[in-house]
């Protein structure tokens, strides 16, 4: 598990769900966990298509700034957003990346986990839910939230309509990490 406070950068590009996964995180965080969050995002005029990019700050205390300059954890799911934010991650970071956007890595990161999330998610039927493959792959590699609290989250956050396909891609997410035995134990 992350230490506290959780300083979280989350990029891609506009359409992956980066924003919804940051909310979703945070919103777990204070409804289920009882923590702190801030969350802040950018993303380019383009919108759908442009780079996105989104931060959350997660503490057990009160948090008085919505900018961290260091983070340790980046989860890069396009190169350019890779190559744009990895200088901000602390040298004892955590990365994830989906390694078929994300194939060139410049700098070494010691606890660095791949996890083919798009492909995981159109094999589910909606290349969509590649971001709700990686919170349930967050949730089990790093213990962020506990798999109930993550899918109580979903079925709040999520249009009714893609709550099944998003709740799948979530246990997808999990169940790579189990399957792989990949985990943090910073």
């Amino acid at each position: 598990m992350l230490q506290y406070p959780q300083k979280i950068s989350l990029c891609g590009f506009g359409g992956q769900g980066i924003i919804l996964t940051a909310v979703m995180l945070g919103t777990a965080a204070v409804t289920k966990g009882g923590l702190y969050a801030v969350q802040t995002q950018s993303y380019g005029s383009e919108a759908r298509g442009g780079q996105c990019q989104a931060e959350l700050i997660i503490d057990k205390s009160p948090i008085n700034s919505p900018v961290a300059e260091k983070k340790n954890l980046l989860v890069a799911m396009f190169q350019t957003a890779y190559e744009k934010y990895i200088t901000t991650l602390s040298p004892d970071g955590v990365l994830v990346i989906d390694p078929q956007l994300v194939t060139d890595l410049s700098v070494p990161v010691e606890h660095t986990f791949a996890i083919p999330a798009t492909q995981i998610a159109v094999d589910l039927g909606n290349r969509m839910a590649a971001n709700m493959v990686v919170l349930g792959f967050l949730s089990e590699c790093l213990g962020i939230l506990q798999e109930n609290d993550l899918i109580d989250v979903v079925k709040t956050q999520v249009n009714p309509r893609f709550v099944e396909l998003n709740i799948k891609a979530v246990q997808a997410g999990i169940a790579y990490a189990k399957e792989h035995d990949l985990y943090y134990h910073g």
